[in-house]
């Protein structure tokens, strides 16, 4: 696909739509609606895997379509294709329509119109030749194994997508956007003949592949991976209880995202099924607690320059000195609400309809240096790193499992462990948090949240915290 191409020529002139018919269908098929739009879509993607001194896995993909919604108070109808035509979306037309009995008296207001861009237009697939993805893979691997003699085994892969918008509302408005999103991840095993461990690795965001194609990123993403495995190679069982919990800086953000980002979401308030449902207002945390969602850091993973919806991205504050300021809103629900669109209507694709998610969520940095707040720990644990978790969004209890973590002896990080697993409530934790470190950091760029089985690009991020105590479930016995 051409470089240069905006989201408007790309389906008003390549595809063949014409934009006037298409206006009007859209206009005719929604007139009763309380809201709406039409939703156009073009991604190109591909995935390269290079495991065991081989490509595993070669593959790329087109794929484009559309989806017309029409909202009727708390109803949606929605009707999707492939087939981007104006034949199909006269037909989807009429289907949409079928929950519009009567017209609407509620007043659409449409985004405000951006010209922001928080990031290139460019094709990230075709800054480099089939060729070349395949030979970083391949020099990644043959580095690792010598780094280490121990080095057992090397998966890394490359992926790339390039998606292009368009939406358009009844009486003429309409948007595009189009992103870029790549990634690069890196997983080692090691064996030191008495047991084997993995460590993980990975960096990404709304960029180009030259980022990754420097020595200096790859190398180090590759003795990241393999300094993980070594790590905890030496480590022993973690020990269980309830105890101090320091989090360490970027990806432990994930707890936050997970146990407290999703509770936030406007949908789950409005249905009063999120355990901050009518906290609106109310101390929900400590008070040097402040989290924001920000879709618009230039690059990152997370990252729109408007949703799904066409409502620009924005920096919205959910909670701020420990009160609850804010939520996550997409149109719908900021209407019910009454209130406005935040600018996080995403979703996965034209197949489905948008919803309340996040993009970039993080805690602000306070000011305590991260060597005080390891000094004020006389036992407890250092986590750095997450494997997975889950999250109860009614009862806000979660269990996340710890693939790096370092036992905290009298002010100092002493000896690694394994087999921690963190559980909580995101409400109780945000209340323990009693020291913020000045050294907040985004993830690497590798996250991609799960919500009603959509998956969107994320970003996470905290500074080094002290939780005063968490239940630890862990391997020493």
């Amino acid at each position: 696909m051409n470089k240069t191409h905006s989201s408007y020529d790309l389906f008003f002139k390549k595809e063949g739509l014409d934009f006037g018919k298409t206006e009007k269908i859209v206009n005719e098929s929604l007139r009763k609606a309380d809201d709406g739009e039409l939703f156009l879509e073009f991604k190109q993607s591909e995935s390269f895997v290079y495991d065991d001194k081989k490509i595993k896995n070669a593959s790329t993909s087109t794929d484009k379509g559309f989806g017309l919604r029409s909202v009727k108070d708390e109803t949606s109808a929605y009707s999707h294709s492939s087939d981007i035509s104006e034949t199909s979306i006269k037909n989807a037309g009429k289907t949409v329509r079928s929950i519009l009995s009567s017209s609407s008296k509620s007043k659409i207001i449409d985004p405000i119109r951006t010209n922001k861009k928080y990031y290139s237009n460019l094709n990230p697939l075709n800054g480099f030749t089939s060729e070349q993805k395949t030979k970083l893979l391949q020099s990644i691997d043959e580095y690792a194994r010598k780094l280490d003699k121990r080095v057992k085994q090397v998966s890394a892969s490359l992926h790339g997508e390039w998606q292009a918008i368009h939406i358009l509302r009844k009486g003429g408005y309409h948007c595009g956007d189009i992103r870029p999103l790549v990634r690069l991840n890196i997983s080692i095993t090691v064996d030191d003949g008495k047991r084997m461990e993995t460590g993980l690795s990975g960096v990404g965001g709304r960029k180009n592949y030259i980022d990754f194609f420097t020595d200096a990123i790859w190398k180090k993403q590759t003795k990241d991976a393999l300094r993980q495995a070594i790590t905890n190679l030496k480590s022993s069982p973690a020990p269980a209880g309830k105890m101090p919990i320091v989090l360490g800086p970027g990806w432990p953000g994930i707890i936050l995202h997970e146990a407290i980002g999703h509770g936030l979401e406007g949908d789950f308030n409005r249905k009063k099924i999120s355990v901050f449902s009518d906290l609106l207002g109310k101390k929900i945390a400590s008070k040097n607690v402040t989290v924001v969602d920000d879709g618009t850091i230039e690059d990152k993973r997370g990252s729109i320059t408007v949703d799904d919806e066409g409502t620009p991205s924005q920096c919205t504050t959910l909670i701020e000195n420990g009160i609850m300021v804010g939520q996550m809103q997409d149109r719908l629900n900021a209407r019910l609400m009454k209130t406005r669109s935040t600018g996080n209507g995403r979703r996965e694709s034209y197949e489905y309809l948008p919803m309340p998610r996040m993009t970039n969520t993080y805690m602000l940095s306070g000011n305590v240096p991260e060597e005080d707040i390891f000094k004020s720990v006389k036992k407890g644990l250092y986590a750095v790193n997450f494997s997975g978790g889950s999250v109860d969004i009614t009862s806000g209890q979660f269990e996340f499992s710890v693939s790096e973590a370092y036992m905290i002896e009298n002010g100092k990080i002493t000896k690694p462990v394994k087999g921690a697993t963190l559980i909580g409530k995101g409400e109780e934790v945000l209340k323990k948090i009693s020291l913020v470190g000045n050294n907040m950091a985004l993830d690497g760029g590798i996250g991609t949240c799960g919500k009603e089985g959509q998956g969107v690009p994320v970003g996470v991020g905290q500074p080094t915290i002290l939780v005063d105590e968490i239940l630890v479930c862990g391997t020493d016995v």
